[in-house]
């Protein structure tokens, strides 16, 4: 009775807070009595704590990592190659020569005497044409070299052999030259600044030989490529039309024209040849004789 007169002359919010208090209480000593129907307090917590421990997913066993393969463990998948044929290069293999024997040519070499006629022409007559102006004759040590065909790129010359022919030196006057084909490597352009490939194989006679005879032609300058090999070396005039002047030292290389020949007897022991041509601006024709053994 005298708990109930103090709980009366408590401040409202102090009763308040004790009654809540009381409830509480009550209310734990509720549940801590009946767990689990019946199943006293520790039973229940027990059996709490053993369905909470089931149900949390284990954490798997920590394994010990592999070591990781070296480069050089590691099986690399060999692919079988295929194998193919070697072939020789083209310019270790022998050439067709048609049959004829050609080829025996090969590595030949010619040395002896050209007996040379040149007509000189020029432009100094009254109205301008062409005219003879003067002849001269004379002989030149020569040689003739005859070789495997040349090749470059993926092209071959198509003659029996190839042909280096040679009567002087290149700078005197008087000199002709012969090349039946070379590569051009000098320049990857023209002179129009047209491009070309360095390795063009360039091809200037047309060469037939057969049972000890040969019978060529010039059939290509090949000036627009602007490289010229077959040549007469001949001097100029310092002035045109006043041979009075005197001429320009050392000659001046005249390209030859298309249609030049180099015609005759050919064999593994010796050459009696005669070609017969002009050159491409129509100032010198000429005409030669060519005795030579092979060595």
């Amino acid at each position: 009775m005298a708990a109930m007169t103090r709980v009366r002359r408590m401040p409202m919010n102090a009763r308040v807070r004790l009654i809540a208090t009381v409830c509480a209480g009550l209310l734990c000593a509720s549940l801590a009595g009946c767990g689990n129907h019946g199943t006293p307090a520790a039973d229940a917590s027990t059996a709490s704590a053993g369905v909470l421990s089931s149900a949390a997913p284990s954490s798997p066993a920590a394994s010990t990592p592999e070591p990781t393969p070296s480069v050089s463990d590691v099986a690399t998948p060999t692919e079988t190659p295929t194998v193919q044929a070697a072939t020789t290069a083209a310019s270790q293999e022998p050439l067709p020569d048609g049959g004829s024997g050609a080829s025996a040519l090969w590595g030949k070499a010619y040395s002896g005497t050209a007996s040379i006629s040149v007509d000189i022409y020029d432009y100094c007559s009254t109205d301008g044409s062409r005219r003879l102006s003067d002849s001269r004759t004379y002989s030149m040590n020569s040689t003739l070299d005859l070789g495997r065909p040349e090749s470059g790129g993926d092209q071959t010359e198509g003659n029996p052999f190839s042909m280096v022919f040679a009567a002087g030196y290149a700078s005197q006057a008087g000199a002709v030259s012969f090349r039946s084909a070379s590569v051009s490597t000098v320049s990857s352009q023209d002179l129009a600044g047209n491009y070309r490939d360095p390795n063009l194989l360039l091809t200037y006679w047309n060469i037939d030989w057969s049972d000890g005879e040969l019978d060529a032609r010039l059939t290509d300058p090949h000036a627009r490529e602007a490289v010229v090999l077959n040549l007469l070396n001949w001097p100029g005039l310092l002035v045109a039309c006043r041979s009075d002047l005197g001429q320009m030292p050392g000659g001046f290389p005249h390209a030859l024209a298309a249609g030049t020949t180099f015609t005759g007897r050919l064999d593994g022991s010796g050459a009696s040849l005669t070609a017969e041509g002009s050159t491409g601006d129509g100032v010198v024709a000429f005409r030669f004789t060519f005795d030579g053994t092979a060595s």
